[in-house]
């Protein structure tokens, strides 16, 4: 039976053989880069119409389609990410977190924003002192409430 993790590995190899982008991978599955890219990685499930574009435009079995929609099961390292493009995400969150928090509840009321009913873009910004990451991030401001 084929995993998620499987099927990420067949992602994989079959974007290094056929010189493929994650933009491209996207675009065939008509989802933002962030979200299918997350999919492709195990993080997320497609509808199974997406499912089934990217396993034809990658030319993988078509089991990998059915895992491709499976719902997930969001496990991730519980200790210091030790990749430095991961790793600052992390120390992102521990410099700036409580004030990300301070500003959402000043500005909001009590609550989160979802991780759920969420969205991503990541851009390259051309800079004189050198190229800029930009993360654009929206989510539902999800209010705490009282019973």
């Amino acid at each position: 039976m084929m995993t998620k993790a499987d099927v990420t590995t067949m992602i994989r190899a079959a974007m290094r053989e056929k010189n493929v982008r994650w933009a491209e991978i996207a675009e065939v599955a008509g989802l933002s880069e962030v979200f299918c890219t997350s999919a492709c990685l195990g993080m997320n499930s497609l509808l199974p119409d997406a499912a089934g574009k990217v396993v034809d435009f990658l030319g993988l079995p078509a089991e990998a389609a059915i895992v491709l929609a499976e719902y997930p099961t969001k496990l991730f390292a519980q200790q210091v990410p030790t990749d430095p493009c991961i790793y600052r995400w992390y120390e992102i969150t521990g410099v700036f977190g409580e004030a990300f928090k301070e500003l959402v509840q000043e500005k909001f009321g009590d609550g989160i924003m979802s991780a759920i009913d969420f969205d991503m873009e990541i851009n390259k910004i051309v800079h004189e002192k050198g190229d800029r990451v930009q993360v654009v991030m929206t989510g539902k401001f999800l209010p705490y409430k009282s019973w």
